[in-house]
């Protein structure tokens, strides 16, 4: 397998990610990178995603025709509350069963004064434990929720911390480009990738 036959599933926030996104970036360059698409970007409501991002796992393969490792989930903003409230109250334990892990960006905070008055339903957040590795990466100066809120959240989570300084919401204004190092921080969660990515960080082959 290489790193371009993993599975994700893409999860943007408010409005949808666009075309200088590093999610939808890393959807043009890599196959097996598909948008989970929610019913209305403009208002979100928090039940209706979750019941998108059930059904989409639903859809996925399992077994000896999921291949290796398992669906990662690459999610920014609203789309990382989406995984919180649907791994809470939406999933069931066939569809909790087939994600290996989630990245999860920028998590915004909807006590925040800069949170989407258009979305509904996010609030509260859970903090129970994912069923799953996960990764949340915060900046040192999103406007849409601070890293005291986003530790709280991985602290709940169990997820690992990444802080990478002020990047703002961390979206295509945050000029990251390709992200690598999401997109590593991505695959590290690929059970079959990981031992690769640890070769490539120390220089040897694949």
């Amino acid at each position: 397998m290489t790193t371009n036959d993993a599975r994700v599933r893409v999860l943007p926030g408010y409005m949808n990610s666009g075309p200088g996104h590093w999610q939808t970036r890393w959807e043009a360059a890599h196959t097996g990178f598909a948008r989970v698409a929610m019913p209305d970007w403009t208002h979100p409501d928090c039940a209706a995603w979750c019941r998108a991002l059930e059904a989409a796992l639903a859809a996925e393969p399992q077994g000896e025709d999921a291949g290796e490792g398992g669906v990662l989930l690459a999610a920014h903003s609203l789309g990382c509350l989406t995984v919180a409230h649907w791994a809470a109250h939406f999933s069931s334990a066939a569809t909790r069963a087939k994600v290996a892990g989630a990245l999860l960006v920028a998590v915004p905070d909807p006590h925040g004064p800069e949170f989407p008055r258009d979305a509904s339903g996010f609030d509260p957040v859970p903090l129970d434990a994912l069923p799953f590795a996960s990764i949340v990466v915060a900046s040192s100066d999103d406007p849409y929720g601070g890293v005291d809120f986003a530790r709280r959240c991985a602290q709940g989570w169990g997820s690992r911390w990444e802080e990478i300084g002020a990047r703002g919401h961390i979206n295509a204004e945050s000029g990251l480009g390709d992200w690598p190092q999401g997109y590593e921080w991505l695959l590290s969660m690929q059970p079959s990738m990981a031992p690769r990515i640890a070769r490539s960080a120390a220089g040897g082959g694949a």
